[in-house]
């Protein structure tokens, strides 16, 4: 039971953007990290993104079953009834918004609270089941963890904000629509209005282009405005570049399925990568890079 209510929670979701939460309160930071504060931003961070995962199982379980990929989930399986499930992720959510709100900053909890709201009204029970524009608006939700912990510093939402925000709202569409491309046969008889499905894997593949491209812009600014060094530049400039490349020959490439799943690598770890370089090369007193 109890890794069936982890899976729940979707912790593959949880760690990449708990990295970019991390990053985000590092950056704000300046290596003047007030650690408790950095904690319970995590914390409250955490069950936030966990209790929108969990009630988008509960929302998904009658469609979740129509697919390979995810109809052994707890609920889709009949492991966990949906009435535990829904109070689950009402628990977790209650949890982790008031983290947000009473220890962290009021801030952050409205940026919770939004974050939740795009995903599991917005996007799970409106855009995914009637549009393509599902993944695009959905993004605004996954934006928020680095804004949240940006703004547990700095108590504002300013140019900072604003360029981190831009950082996970484009790198979140191709991202997803890679995974997409690679099951796109599931969504069809799924009956999820998916742009591959709908639009099809080509006009897929040109719709990911400009989100890859600006990815690179968007680095160099927080180079420009000072949020971090030259080191962070140059990974950020080469991740996206090299990103960018493969997502364009794409359009060319023989083997979808093939292509799609290196393009979803290269996207995991292009967050992994720009967001430790991030941290490490943030412009502050205590930087270990210039």
């Amino acid at each position: 039971m109890l890794k069936d209510l982890l899976n729940l929670t979707k912790p593959g979701i949880i760690r990449l953007n708990l990295i970019a939460a991390f990053g985000g309160f590092w950056v704000a930071s300046k290596w003047d990290i007030d650690w408790l504060l950095l904690i319970w931003t995590l914390l409250g961070t955490t069950l936030t993104i966990a209790s929108s995962c969990v009630l988008n199982n509960y929302l998904d379980r009658d469609w979740d079953i129509k697919m390979e990929r995810t109809r052994n989930r707890p609920l889709p399986s009949g492991r966990l009834s949906p009435a535990f499930v829904l109070a689950f992720g009402i628990v977790l959510g209650i949890a982790g918004i008031s983290i947000l709100f009473f220890l962290v900053d009021p801030l952050c909890g409205w940026l919770g609270l939004l974050g939740m709201f795009v995903y599991i009204v917005v996007y799970t029970l409106w855009l995914k089941r009637h549009s393509t524009w599902s993944t695009s608006v959905g993004g605004v939700s996954g934006a928020m963890p680095p804004v949240i912990g940006y703004c547990a510093v700095t108590e504002q939402i300013d140019a900072g904000a604003w360029l981190l925000f831009a950082l996970l709202f484009l790198w979140q569409p191709p991202h997803f629509w890679s995974l997409g491309i690679r099951r796109v046969e599931e969504y069809r008889a799924a009956g999820f209005p998916l742009l591959p499905v709908v639009k099809g894997v080509r006009r897929t593949k040109w719709q990911m282009i400009p989100y890859v491209v600006l990815l690179i812009p968007a680095g160099v600014l927080l180079y420009a405005f000072g949020y971090s060094g030259i080191i962070f530049l140059i990974v950020s400039v080469v991740f996206g570049a090299v990103w960018s490349w493969h997502t364009i020959s794409g359009v060319r490439a023989r083997d979808d399925t093939v292509w799609a799943k290196q393009n979803f690598m290269l996207s995991v770890n292009y967050l992994m990568v720009v967001f430790l370089a991030m941290v490490v090369n943030t412009q502050g007193d205590g930087a270990w890079l210039p």
